[in-house]
């Protein structure tokens, strides 16, 4: 019997991962005929999701900021976002509107409802604070026209010139009865003791005609 060589059967098994194996894993490949019913259905956009699409477009946007819960408000009027369907994602950018005099803004979040996991998701990133990625989830699904956001705990760096910091909990509330006219809450709790929360933070959606 002729002996196989070592690299031949290495060569074999590397045909036959991208043959096989690969495809499965691949979007938009000839399998695609062979999903399930469930994951086809969890493909589509869902009852969920098919509401984010009312909320595309461009927006101008009014921030209000409370630094500490005996802070008073600070505004900022001078913000527009985009937002746009990514498949079953709703994408948004927002940024300082042109000729703005304050620093550009650059805040980008993702929000999708997870049908299997029966919750919404999202993860946001904002430059304007050095905290990173901020993911966040729902407990359920939801009303109808309102999403409630638990944000994963998260430093935020302290005031010197040694790297310190301390966790603060948040969390955000979507309403959105109105497509045209959004408003997005989010409240803070600092750890240091005293569990108080405030609204730290109010973004006010009108979107252009």
């Amino acid at each position: 019997m002729k002996k196989i060589k070592k690299e031949h059967i290495i060569d074999y098994l590397r045909a036959l991962m991208l043959t096989i194996i690969l495809p499965v894993f691949l979007p938009g490949n000839v399998n695609a005929q062979q999903l399930s019913l469930a994951e086809k259905s969890v493909s589509s956009l869902g009852k969920e999701n098919a509401v984010l699409k009312l909320l595309q477009g461009n927006f101008d946007v009014k921030e209000t900021i409370w630094s500490s819960p005996t802070s008073k408000p600070v505004y900022n009027t001078k913000l527009i976002a985009r937002r746009q369907m990514i498949g079953s994602v709703l994408q948004e950018f927002m940024y300082a509107a042109p000729g703005a005099a304050n620093s550009p803004v650059e805040r980008i979040e993702y929000i999708s409802f997870n049908r299997i996991e029966g919750r919404w998701r999202s993860i946001s990133m904002d430059i304007r604070v050095p905290v990173g990625l901020m993911p966040a989830a729902s407990f359920d699904r939801g009303q109808e026209s309102k999403i409630r956001l638990i944000f994963d705990p998260f430093p935020i760096a302290g005031k010197g010139t040694s790297v310190t910091g301390q966790m603060l909990r948040m969390d955000e509330t979507i309403n959105f009865e109105a497509p045209n006219h959004v408003i997005k809450e989010q409240h803070f709790i600092l750890a240091d003791g005293s569990g108080k929360s405030w609204l730290a933070h109010r973004y006010e959606y009108t979107k252009r005609k």
